[in-house]
């Protein structure tokens, strides 16, 4: 069972078995059809597209919500099983970058229960690089169903991210760039800076310029830096609407830690309420 990373070679040798899902994770923010035109024009055989603002996001409430909300989880988790995902499905995710976009569906599909996934070392581009098989038919799934187990106490609200963030026990890990943390160079978001008492930890600073992760035992030295003392299960991740936070508790998952906690609405969310503090500059 592969829980974390899974490499182009072993994926290669399980194209077309039935036990095996994959998921082609693609996207663009600025465009989100763009990148399922891509993967129409060109996919790894047998990938079904999940696109992340129809697929894998709910509603945006408008003054409400962050930019990609969390969905329902009981629609989420009938739409994982029309995808034809059982109890002993292996799957398999990826996307065209440094895993973010997979690694927010790696961790919805554990957050409903389902533990066998993981994210594609590399992704797309390793895929290619290697000059593996590709194709341009779109799968038909046939569905299937595995037990909807949602781990309650993965998702926190702002509330507690509030009373997390003057709490010397607890730990907030902002995985932005660190330019946005420091309230620079912000272009998504209406208002720049970070939530006090958090730590910045980018989720690129997860991969090496190959796109692929860093060994477990420099990854964990990272995290335990950043975490200095705190237990993991007390940390809170974020980010700027709940995507690259997914990359560090994958990181996280590979380098041996328990589950963290994700604050889905993020940064988008926080700032929709002006009485929520803000800090800017560095950590």
């Amino acid at each position: 069972m592969h829980q974390t990373l899974i490499d182009c070679e072993t994926l290669l040798a399980h194209l077309g078995h039935s036990d095996w899902v994959i998921f082609d994770c693609r996207f663009d923010l600025s465009d989100a059809d763009a990148k399922e035109r891509d993967y129409r024009a060109g996919h790894i055989p047998g990938a079904i597209y999940a696109n992340l603002s129809r697929d894998l996001s709910g509603p945006v409430i408008p003054g409400k919500s962050g930019r990609n909300p969390l969905p329902d989880p009981e629609s989420l988790h009938r739409r994982f099983c029309n995808w034809g995902i059982g109890p002993k499905v292996q799957v398999v995710v990826y996307d065209s970058g440094p895993g973010s976009f997979a690694a927010r569906l790696w961790w919805s599909l554990r957050w409903l229960g389902h533990e066998r996934v993981a994210v594609l070392e590399g992704g797309w581009k390793a895929w290619n690089s290697q000059n593996l098989p590709l194709s341009t038919e779109v799968p038909k799934p046939v569905p299937w169903r595995f037990p909807l187990q949602l781990q309650e106490g993965w998702v926190v609200d702002a509330e507690t991210v509030l009373q997390a963030s003057t709490n010397p026990e607890m730990r907030l890990i902002d995985g932005r760039g660190a330019d946005r943390f420091r309230g620079e160079n912000e272009t998504l978001d209406s208002v720049a800076g970070h939530i006090p008492g958090a730590r910045s930890l980018p989720s690129l600073s997860n991969v090496g310029k190959d796109g692929q992760f860093q060994d477990a035992e420099e990854l964990r030295k990272k995290f335990e830096g950043v975490l200095a003392g705190c237990a993991v299960e007390q940390h809170i991740s974020y980010c700027g609407s709940g995507i690259t936070a997914c990359h560090n508790l994958l990181a996280m998952k590979h380098a041996g830690f328990a589950a963290g906690r994700l604050y889905p609405g993020s940064w988008s969310e926080w700032i929709t309420d002006p009485k929520r503090p803000i800090a800017t500059g560095a950590a």
